[in-house]
C-alpha cells in the first residue's frame, strides 16, 4: 500500500551518502534492517554494540554485514572528544564523569554522533521507550531556532491518498503557539513526502460556529501560523468535514483558502490526534506511517517496541530523507 511512497523516498536518499545510526545493534529486527540497507546501498548504517556479539547474531540470522559500520561506544577512538562536546553542549549541567557514564548509553552515544556530524540521523525504540530515545535528542540535538517543542506526525496512506496528521504522539495539551509551530513544521514534513501542503487546524467549530476557550485557542493558532509562514496555504478553525468535504466547505467556510481540499490536519490536542489517526487506521483502512518526530535540528526517530524489521527499514529511509531537508 505504501510501496510508491517508500520507492520515492528510497530514490531520494540513495547516493546521498547519508549515515543513520541504530543504537540497538544486537536487536534482530535492527540488524536485519541495517543489513538490507547496506546490501541495497541505500545508505550507510552504523550499528552500536559489542562487535563480536553483533557478528555472532548476524551469522545466526544469515545476515551479511558488508557495508554495515559497527561501533562499540566503550572502544570508540573519539570517545574523549565526544565527552568534551557533550559537557560543552550541556553547559555545566553535567560533569565530565557523568558525561562519560551517560555516553556509555547507546542512545546518548548515538545522539552525540548525530550532533557532531558523524551520523546524519538516528533510529531507536525497538527495545527502548520513547523517553529513552527522545530525551537525549532534546538535551543534545535540541529544537530548531524558532521551534519550542518537537512534535510527532503520522503519514496516513491508502492507495494513492496521502495525508499528514499532527500532533498524534508528543504534546498532550499544546497551546496556540505550539499549534502554530506544529502546523508550520507539519507542512515542511508534507513537502518531504511529495505533498503540496494545504493545512487545516481542526476543532469542533468551523469559523466561529461555536465559541469557547478551546475554539479560541485554535483561532489564535491560525493567526500565529499565518504570521510564521505567510506563504503557506493554511486556515481554520475547521470541523473535519469542513476541511475535507468540498460541499461542506462551501456552506460552512465559503471564503476560506481551504475548500475541502486539506491534506495536512492539525489536531487541537494529543487526545484528539491520537484518537483521530487510530480511527482512520482501523475503520478507514489507512496505513499509519510514524510517528515521525519533527522540529529537531537533526532527525531522531522512535520505533514502536512492537515494530518489525520492515518498520525499522522504512523509518531509516524517512530519517535519511529528513536529514536532506525539504
Amino acid at each position: 500500500m505504501t510501496t510508491d511512497l517508500f520507492t520515492a523516498l528510497k530514490a531520494k536518499v540513495t547516493d546521498t551518502g547519508r549515515k543513520i545510526v541504530f543504537p540497538e545493534g544486537t536487536d534482530d529486527r535492527i540488524l536485519t534492517a541495517a543489513s538490507r540497507l547496506a546490501t541495497e546501498q541505500v545508505l550507510q548504517p552504523i550499528v552500536l554494540g559489542d562487535e563480536q556479539a553483533i557478528r555472532v547474531k548476524a551469522a545466526a540470522l544469515g545476515l551479511p554485514l558488508e557495508g554495515v559500520e559497527i561501533v562499540n561506544p566503550r572502544r570508540y577512538g573519539g570517545f574523549d572528544e565526544l565527552v568534551s562536546a557533550f559537557v560543552e553542549r550541556r553547559k555545566g549541567k553535567v560533569t565530565e564523569e557523568t558525561a562519560r557514564e551517560l555516553l556509555f548509553d547507546e542512545n546518548y552515544f548515538g545522539t552525540m554522533l548525530v550532533y557532531t556530524g558523524a551520523a546524519d540521523g538516528l533510529v531507536s525504540g525497538a527495545a527502548h521507550s520513547t523517553a529513552d530515545t527522545v530525551r537525549p535528542a532534546l538535551q543534545i540535538i535540541k529544537t530548531k531556532p524558532g521551534v519550542g517543542k518537537t512534535s510527532g506526525v503520522f503519514i496516513m496512506v491508502r492507495g494513492d491518498e496521502k495525508y499528514v496528521f499532527a500532533d498524534c504522539a508528543i504534546n498532550i495539551a499544546p497551546n496556540s503557539h505550539d499549534l502554530a509551530e506544529i502546523a508550520v513544521e507539519s507542512a515542511r514534513t508534507a513537502k518531504m513526502f511529495g505533498l503540496k501542503p494545504r493545512v487545516a487546524l481542526l476543532s469542533f467549530s468551523t469559523k466561529g460556529s461555536a465559541s469557547s476557550p478551546e475554539t479560541e485557542k485554535v483561532v489564535e493558532a491560525v493567526r500565529l501560523a499565518k504570521e510564521m509562514a505567510p506563504d503557506l496555504i493554511l486556515d481554520g478553525e475547521f470541523q473535519f468535514d469542513a476541511a475535507f468535504v468540498p460541499e461542506v466547505a462551501k456552506k460552512k467556510a465559503p471564503d476560506s483558502v481551504i475548500q475541502g481540499d486539506a491534506n495536512v490536519f492539525i489536531f487541537p490536542s494529543l487526545e484528539a490526534g491520537n484518537i483521530g489517526y487510530k480511527i482512520a487506521q482501523r475503520l478507514g483502512g489507512f496505513e499509519a506511517v510514524g510517528p515521525i518526530l519533527q522540529g529537531l535540528n537533526k532527525p531522531v526517530n522512535d520505533l514502536s517496541r512492537g515494530c518489525n524489521a520492515e518498520d525499522a527499514y522504512k523509518l531509516a529511509l524517512i530519517t535519511a530523507a529528513q536529514s536532506l531537508g525539504e
